[in-house]
């Protein structure tokens, strides 16, 4: 299993208002690219995202399913890429300080790269998922800066 972390300098609620947001999806997960549909009920268990990995042409058409939340503490996920496979991803916040300390796990459930060592998976999986939780800092900090600065 690899697992990232990064402190995000607001509280976990308003990183959690950006993972809520399946729309945001692409905005934060690196090789994402675009959003067909979201479920209504996201991010409830069993609820999907609709979405496509990689450049066009190119690119695969596949979903992401929520498997258990706990709303604004975690969020389990099972980001599915066929033919590549899919993994478990889970997200956990955890209150620090004013800020969030965002943990990211994944490995590898199902597909080609299921057989590859952990050691092997955690060398690929590590930077791309430093740079989601980069993206979404990002988004989280941008967005409640302006719905702070919108508050009377």
């Amino acid at each position: 299993m690899t697992e990232v972390s990064r402190v995000i300098d607001v509280p976990p609620e308003a990183v959690f208002e950006v993972l809520a947001d399946g729309w945001l999806y692409a905005g934060w997960v690196v090789g994402s690219s675009h959003i067909r549909d979201v479920d209504p009920g996201w991010p409830e268990a069993g609820s999907r995202i609709h979405h496509s990995v990689g450049p066009w042409p190119l690119h695969v058409q596949d979903e992401t399913v929520v498997t258990a939340v706990e709303p604004g503490l975690s969020l389990s996920l099972e980001a599915r890429a066929w033919p590549v496979g899919a993994a478990a991803v889970g997200l956990t916040l955890v209150p620090h300080g004013q800020g969030t300390l965002v943990r990211m796990t994944e490995h590898v459930v199902r597909g080609p790269g299921k057989v590859l060592p952990s050691a092997l998976q955690s060398l690929l999986l590590k930077p791309r998922n430093t740079e989601s939780l980069a993206r979404l800092a990002d988004l989280a900090t941008g967005k409640h800066t302006r719905t702070k600065s919108r508050r009377p």
